[in-house]
């Protein structure tokens, strides 16, 4: 570990200062209305204005910061929040709720994520001479995590970003600061956590595979069993790790896709709450509507009546 001297960490706090302030006018003035952006391949921007409530979604690998505002996402029992000051990586698909903290019309939500390539992610590591695994990964490491964000990483995100408004540089350049942002986060707190997407050490490649089956077969009943055996795992063993990558069960992980699901096929599919819900394997409408509502705090029905609000509000 590298101890700064007062007058070079003054220096490191008034650049991240100017990168903050910088890459909030980028988003802002890229994004004039409320929502989300694909500006080069990869690379999101979001601007929200009002609390847009519980956003209930599937996360994908990505590195996740916030240039104005925060923003907390749950995942199981767990809640990860996140600000200008750190950042959010997330390296498996995984059933999340998450939530604007600070927002209002004055000062809007701004964030920004970089969808990250597992390939990427492998090929920056070995080229940066390091092998796979470096270590024996602990199988408690989880699939999201909040960290620090330092200097020369909001560094890279901020020249990242400037390269929307010069789209003839962006084809050269982009890739190359994304390697650079991956290698910075490798060599920071979460190198461990990339070591997984990268590798698959410890026990992830099996959870992986049950997470897969769980999201592929989410309408059928759940055999713990089989699962455990087709992986060479105990039940025992398989309900530890799967916990621990996750923060849920196996049925509470199925559950969370069924109801996704479900809510999906009343808004988007029109779809009646008994109809949904025996489409995602629900046996009984008063259980899908217990479990419905537990999740997304009203009853199936009249929560896809208040979604259409929302949207035809344009939030």
């Amino acid at each position: 570990m590298v101890l700064l001297n007062p007058e070079q960490n003054e220096r490191n706090l008034l650049r991240l200062q100017a990168n903050r302030e910088e890459l909030a006018e980028l988003i802002g003035r890229t994004l004039i209305e409320d929502g989300t952006r694909e500006v080069l391949p990869g690379l999101f921007f979001h601007r929200y204005s009002t609390d847009t409530g519980a956003n209930h979604g599937v996360s994908d690998p990505a590195f996740c910061i916030v240039a104005q505002g925060s923003k907390e996402v749950l995942l199981g029992d767990n809640t990860y929040l996140y600000d200008p000051a750190h950042y959010l990586l997330a390296t498996l698909e995984m059933p999340t709720i998450s939530r604007l903290v600070e927002v209002s019309k004055d000062k809007p939500y701004l964030g920004l994520r970089i969808q990250l390539d597992p390939n990427l992610v492998t090929a920056v590591i070995v080229e940066a001479g390091y092998h796979l695994p470096l270590k024996q990964a602990s199988s408690d490491t989880k699939a999201i995590n909040v960290s620090t964000l330092d200097a020369h990483l909001l560094d890279a995100v901020v020249r990242l970003a400037r390269l929307v408004e010069s789209p003839a540089d962006a084809r050269l350049l982009a890739p190359l600061i994304k390697r650079e942002i991956i290698y910075r986060l490798y060599m920071g707190e979460q190198s461990e956590r990339l070591r997984y997407l990268a590798a698959f050490g410890g026990q992830i490649h099996r959870i992986i595979k049950v997470m897969d089956r769980l999201r592929n077969e989410y309408y059928k009943p759940i055999r713990i069993e089989e699962m455990a055996q087709d992986i060479g795992m105990s039940v025992s063993g398989l309900h530890h790790h799967f916990k621990a990558v996750t923060a849920m069960s196996p049925l509470q992980f199925q559950k969370h896709l069924r109801l996704q699901e479900a809510r999906r096929l009343m808004l988007t599919e029109k779809m009646d709450a008994t109809s949904a819900g025996n489409r995602v394997g629900y046996d009984n409408a008063a259980h899908f509507s217990r479990e419905y509502k537990s999740l997304f705090g009203n009853p199936p029905m009249r929560d896809t009546e208040q979604l259409r609000e929302v949207v035809g509000q344009g939030v």
